[in-house]
């Protein structure tokens, strides 16, 4: 259990790295063109549910 806590932090802090670099993931899309802009964060959402099934995924195990 203390190896996957380990190695969900060091996920964690590379998420944040690149997160604090770029303001946002690669592979998210983002278009602007005159008053119109659009923002579809595909990738943090791809990370976000991964991360959230590895959480879910442990509770249960541990319960």
């Amino acid at each position: 259990m203390g190896k996957i806590f380990i190695v969900l932090g060091v996920v964690f802090i590379i998420i944040g790295v690149i997160w604090t670099l770029f303001g946002k993931l690669p592979g998210d899309i983002s278009f602007k063109k005159g008053n119109f802009s659009f923002h579809f964060p595909i990738m943090t959402s791809i990370v976000v549910s991964i991360i959230l099934s590895i959480i879910l995924f442990l509770i249960g195990k541990w319960r």
